[in-house]
């Protein structure tokens, strides 16, 4: 715990209920139990990681990350699902997130950090590029 109150901590599938909640924010077009249900599935991965960020024993925000290996990069981790609770973003709590997060990724070897962020979310942009990472690309999906 920092100084703050704030804590940075790996989450089990034990605190699938608030994961949900704030994975219904992120995704408010699922409904609860899709959000349950694949966050289950993501669970089950053996390369997934939940972080959580705590105020004293609150929840306020989560993060999925996975580690994975590219040719560009190497070992990274790639974050995704990030969101902090609604009612308490721009007060600095995501950038101190993404410091637990990057220093974890430096204490499992990691060399970089890859994530993905909506085109039209342009307040992500902005925290994203003053957190120092740039764009590397597009990102292509089909859906099936």
């Amino acid at each position: 715990m920092n100084k703050e109150g704030l804590t940075f901590k790996l989450l089990t599938i034990d605190y699938l209920d608030e994961i949900a909640f704030f994975g219904k924010q992120l995704n408010p077009k699922l409904t609860l139990n899709e959000v349950k249900e694949y966050q289950k599935q993501m669970f089950e991965l053996p390369t997934y990681f939940c972080f959580g960020l705590f105020i004293e024993e609150k929840l306020i925000g989560i993060s999925s990350g996975w580690i994975t290996i590219r040719l560009y990069s190497g070992k990274q981790l790639e974050v995704d699902n990030v969101t902090i609770d609604k009612d308490i973003q721009s007060k600095g709590y995501g950038k101190k997130f993404f410091n637990f997060i990057e220093v974890w990724a430096k204490q499992n070897n990691c060399k970089t950090i890859e994530l993905n962020t909506y085109v039209e979310n342009s307040r992500s942009h902005k925290f994203y590029f003053n957190l120092g990472y740039s764009i590397l690309g597009f990102h292509f999906w089909k859906q099936l």
